[in-house]
């Protein structure tokens, strides 16, 4: 929807700054704009964040109510988030027009889930170098295994499959295998996606014994299977758990 024009401008802070921020341990409120059943589902969370959730429509008019304004802190910092970043651009305009320090998240939370940051994984003993991918997001891992010319990425995110291969042509590396270690809920595999650009796609056999439909376009392995990455191997242990592969 349009909104109203606030008469006060408000700056914008990048997603990967607010992580940085909460990162480094600063305190940090968020004034979360979207309706309460978005908010129920998936927020920005952490033991130094002060979230709070007054949905955008509390704002729309001319006068907003003092119990509303009375759930603001106007005493320290405060970053405006909705989905996309238009609502909350609104709504931290309409505090700032009050008197309050505010600014609000680019492109909200979806700009939040943009973020997915590769780390290398120091106490990793084998050979090659481990990367470890997160997504603050949602709590997704995933991992990139490169050895001289050759590479594997583990659990792919469908979103990330362009980071993947970016990734492994910056390393200067060939990316040969992808490795889905279970096939679940909690993230949208790019296995599929990335063998269309002609990375050997592996998925555990049980998986397929549960009706997994693409099996016909992937490699099915099992337990002690061993695949060479470079001078690194990687070994398939079954373990089962949450899902039975």
């Amino acid at each position: 929807m349009d909104f109203p024009t606030p008469d006060s401008d408000v700056d914008s802070i990048a997603p990967e700054t607010l992580k940085s921020r909460i990162d480094a341990g600063e305190s940090v409120t968020l004034l979360d704009s979207r309706m309460s059943s978005d908010y129920d589902e998936w927020k920005i969370d952490g033991p130094n964040v002060e979230s709070i959730n007054v949905p955008y429509f509390n704002f729309l008019d001319e006068e907003i109510d003092e119990a509303v304004l009375d759930r603001v802190p106007d005493d320290e910092h405060v970053t405006v988030l909705c989905a996309k970043g238009g609502a909350s651009e609104y709504v931290a305009g309409a505090l700032a027009d009050r008197g309050y320090d505010v600014d609000h998240l680019e492109d909200g939370m979806n700009g939040w889930a943009s973020i997915y940051e590769a780390h290398e994984v120091t106490d990793y003993d084998g050979s090659g170098t481990l990367v470890q991918y997160q997504r603050p997001s949602s709590g997704c891992l995933g991992y990139l295994l490169y050895d001289d010319d050759e590479a594997a990425v583990v659990d792919p995110l469908r979103a990330f499959t362009d980071r993947y291969l970016a990734d492994a042509e910056e390393l200067g590396v060939d990316l040969k295998y992808a490795f889905d270690t279970h096939v679940h809920a909690d993230h949208i595999s790019g296995l599929r996606d990335l063998a269309d650009e002609g990375v050997e796609a592996m998925l555990p056999s049980a998986a397929a014994d549960r009706g997994v439909t693409y099996t016909d376009a992937v490699t099915l392995v099992e337990d002690g299977d061993e695949f060479a990455v470079g001078d690194a191997t990687v070994e398939t242990v079954f373990t089962p758990g949450t899902r039975p592969e």
